[in-house]
């Protein structure tokens, strides 16, 4: 029996300092009612859609980044988008900052079912920037300052999703799709569905060389149609895009299939949904022929990947004597 979905990524356009949750709330209530329409079953928006990138703002005092944070999900900021999963019976994927009850802070994704029950909770792993003030740096990026490394692993979890029955759902949020490790560990688990949300500014700002505008976006959708197609997925991939509080996020929201196909890409730096069908029947082909882990997998050659964390030169080569 065919197993379809109908999936949505819905990009958010700039999310300004100055705007409260309710306007962003607001907006992404607005994208669900259009998914609605469309008859999509599962909607994915992005990294910390609830608010502007903050991390790009140093804060001295550590606790004043706080308000940022959600401490419960839902909260009255978010309790629409819950109220609007149960009238369209759509479950959707929502990245925001939690400060738990012990006080700790990640970088977080949920994914909740259309009765408005939280399914799976990801937290962020590879978390990029620094934590301290950079002078030279004309943004910051204090992900490292305002979160802590994610404590979940790379969960996956089989859960009905639509008509199409139970599905293996996973999550990664920005940075993690750059890390191969990261999309293999979800693959051993058959993954099906990747849900990823991302907000990642047009200029590299670490100040050591120039990278290319072009190339930003190669090397975001190079990271998610190579993890899609070696782990036999599909994957939503969805940004933050345009000029926020001055500073650019390229966007380009896509789809992804498991032959690693972009199915569908967003156009333009506002908010704008982009839609795809999708048969997970497709996963079968590259589990069960190329990317067959237990026929193929060398996992006694891979001791370095879990057993070194920087990278060592390697020994010199000298020429035989005699």
């Amino acid at each position: 029996m065919p197993r379809r979905l109908t999936v949505a990524a819905a990009q958010l356009g700039p999310i300004q300092k100055a705007e409260g949750r309710e306007v962003a709330v607001g907006r992404m209530v607005r994208l669900m009612e259009a998914a609605h329409r469309r008859g999509v079953e599962v909607v994915v928006f992005p990294e910390l859609a609830l608010t502007t990138f903050f991390p790009r703002w140093y804060e001295e005092d550590r606790a004043a980044a706080d308000h940022w944070f959600e401490t419960s999900l839902p909260s009255n900021a978010t309790a629409p988008l819950f109220e609007a999963a149960r009238k369209y019976g759509i479950g959707f994927h929502l990245g925001y900052a939690e400060k738990t009850p012990e006080g700790r802070h990640f970088n977080t994704a949920a994914y909740v079912h259309p009765s408005g029950e939280v399914v799976l909770k990801y937290r962020k792993v590879h978390l990029p920037g620094h934590a301290e003030h950079d002078p030279v740096r004309r943004v910051q990026h204090l992900e490292k300052r305002y979160f802590e490394v994610g404590d979940l692993g790379f969960p996956v979890v089989r859960a009905p999703v639509g008509g199409a029955g139970p599905v293996n759902i996973g999550m990664l949020i920005c940075n993690d799709r750059r890390w191969p490790e990261a999309w293999r560990v979800l693959g051993l688990q058959s993954v099906e569905l990747v849900m990823l949300g991302y907000n990642t500014p047009s200029l590299n700002m670490d100040n050591r060389g120039f990278e290319a505008h072009h190339l930003r976006v190669l090397h975001s959708h190079l990271s998610i149609q190579a993890g899609c197609y070696q782990n036999a997925t599909f994957g939503i991939a969805t940004a933050k895009a345009g000029v926020e509080d001055g500073h650019e996020l390229f966007g380009h929201s896509i789809i992804v299939n498991p032959q690693g196909e972009i199915m569908a890409q967003a156009t333009s730096w506002d908010d704008e949904l982009i839609t795809a069908d999708i048969d997970l029947g497709m996963c079968r082909l590259g589990r069960e022929t190329i990317f067959n882990f237990a026929a193929h997998r060398r996992v006694e050659a891979y001791g370095r990947i879990t057993g070194q964390t920087g990278a060592e030169a390697p020994r010199a080569w000298e020429p035989a004597r005699g």
